[in-house]
């Protein structure tokens, strides 16, 4: 005989916990009791849920447990930033990063273990695909790292393409933003994606979260040579897609733009790139390349990054040039890999 697995109740919705409460025969004000247990007191145990009685707390237990679990290992960075590693798929567990910066503290969440997207550059893509997240092991990142609590921000720019998970994705944001979860502002949330149009479209009509979109070459061919998905979703077709909703007031786009030395950091590529986000109202993240192992491309000097920022703040376009964080842990752009799991 087999013991019957326990499923979570973190990363449950409001309407999922009223089912756990028909299904074991509670009351459906239960359902909200239940929520500011999992995610404003943020218990570990059903049996710290106090005012439900004794026996909703034994019903609950024989097919249900918090599902809270901590971090597997963890790295601290010279500058402050912290990786930590956490169950993740049967074949690889998935990191998350914590990123102090003044009075910010910024969560980078991971949506799958792996990335089936293939980009070059990208050590989580070099270890294909493994398995998609639940909205519990999303949530349990956001809840279990060190420090939670402080948390301003969450980034969905982990591992794996978030609109390739969507589904536990969107739960873990209406869980982070409604009155009954976390109660924070979509505006502390920002979705990165490679530009899945479909799976963005739906990101957009059902969320007010922060948008940022890879882009890395403004030249279609060239792109596809970093990223495969061009063929799928070419960049001009995500922003055409992203011209039709306002980026000017309440919600922001960001353009993650990776430099490499000698591919795509001249100024016929600021040029480009400026043209081709016009009309977006989208600012521009410019990201120093974090060489990977085995990986022949190097990063632009600053020199160069200062001069394409200029050119394109010449044009009106709204360019910096993001700090390079926690790279001495293999936490910064593109080098999150989690860690194979063994056999238990």
């Amino acid at each position: 005989m087999t013991t019957k697995e326990l499923q979570p109740l973190i990363g449950k919705t409001l309407d999922e916990l009223r089912s756990v409460c028909s299904e074991v025969g509670l009351k459906p004000f239960a359902a909200k009791q239940m929520a500011a247990w999992l995610y404003e007191r943020r218990v570990k145990e059903i049996d710290e849920m106090t005012d439900l009685s004794l026996k909703a707390r034994a019903l609950l237990k024989q097919g249900y447990c918090v599902g809270r679990e901590e971090p597997l290992a963890e790295a601290i960075s010279k500058d402050g930033t912290a990786k930590y590693l956490f169950r993740g798929a049967p074949q690889r567990d998935v990191e998350s990063v914590y990123i102090p910066d003044g009075d910010r503290a910024t969560l980078c969440v991971s949506s799958q273990a792996g990335c089936k997207m293939n980009c070059s550059f990208c050590m989580t893509g070099r270890q294909g695909f493994h398995g998609q997240l639940s909205a519990a092991q999303i949530i349990n990142q956001v809840l279990s790292v060190p420090k939670s609590e402080t948390l301003t921000n969450v980034v969905f720019m982990g591992m794996g393409e978030p609109t390739d998970n969507l589904e536990a994705v969107m739960k873990a944001i209406e869980i982070m933003t409604e009155p009954w979860g976390l109660g924070w502002s979509p505006k502390r949330i920002t979705v990165s994606s490679i530009g899945n149009i479909e799976g963005l479209r739906r990101l957009l009509d059902g969320t007010k979260v922060h948008i940022a979109i890879s882009v890395h070459s403004p030249y279609g061919p060239e792109r596809e040579g970093l990223m495969p998905v061009e063929r799928a979703w070419p960049i001009r077709s995500v922003m055409e897609l992203l011209r039709g909703y306002d980026f000017a007031h309440q919600r922001r786009l960001s353009v993650e733009y990776i430099m490499w030395r000698g591919v795509n950091d001249d100024i016929r590529h600021a040029d480009a790139l400026a043209n081709l986000i016009k009309g977006t109202s989208s600012r521009v993240n410019l990201i120093r390349f974090h060489v990977i192992e085995d990986d022949k491309m190097r990063p632009s000097s600053p020199q160069i990054m200062e001069m394409f920022r200029d050119r394109l703040n010449a044009q009106g376009v709204t360019a910096t040039i993001r700090a390079s964080r926690g790279e001495d842990i293999d936490a910064a752009c593109g080098m999150l890999a989690g860690k194979k799991r063994q056999k238990q």
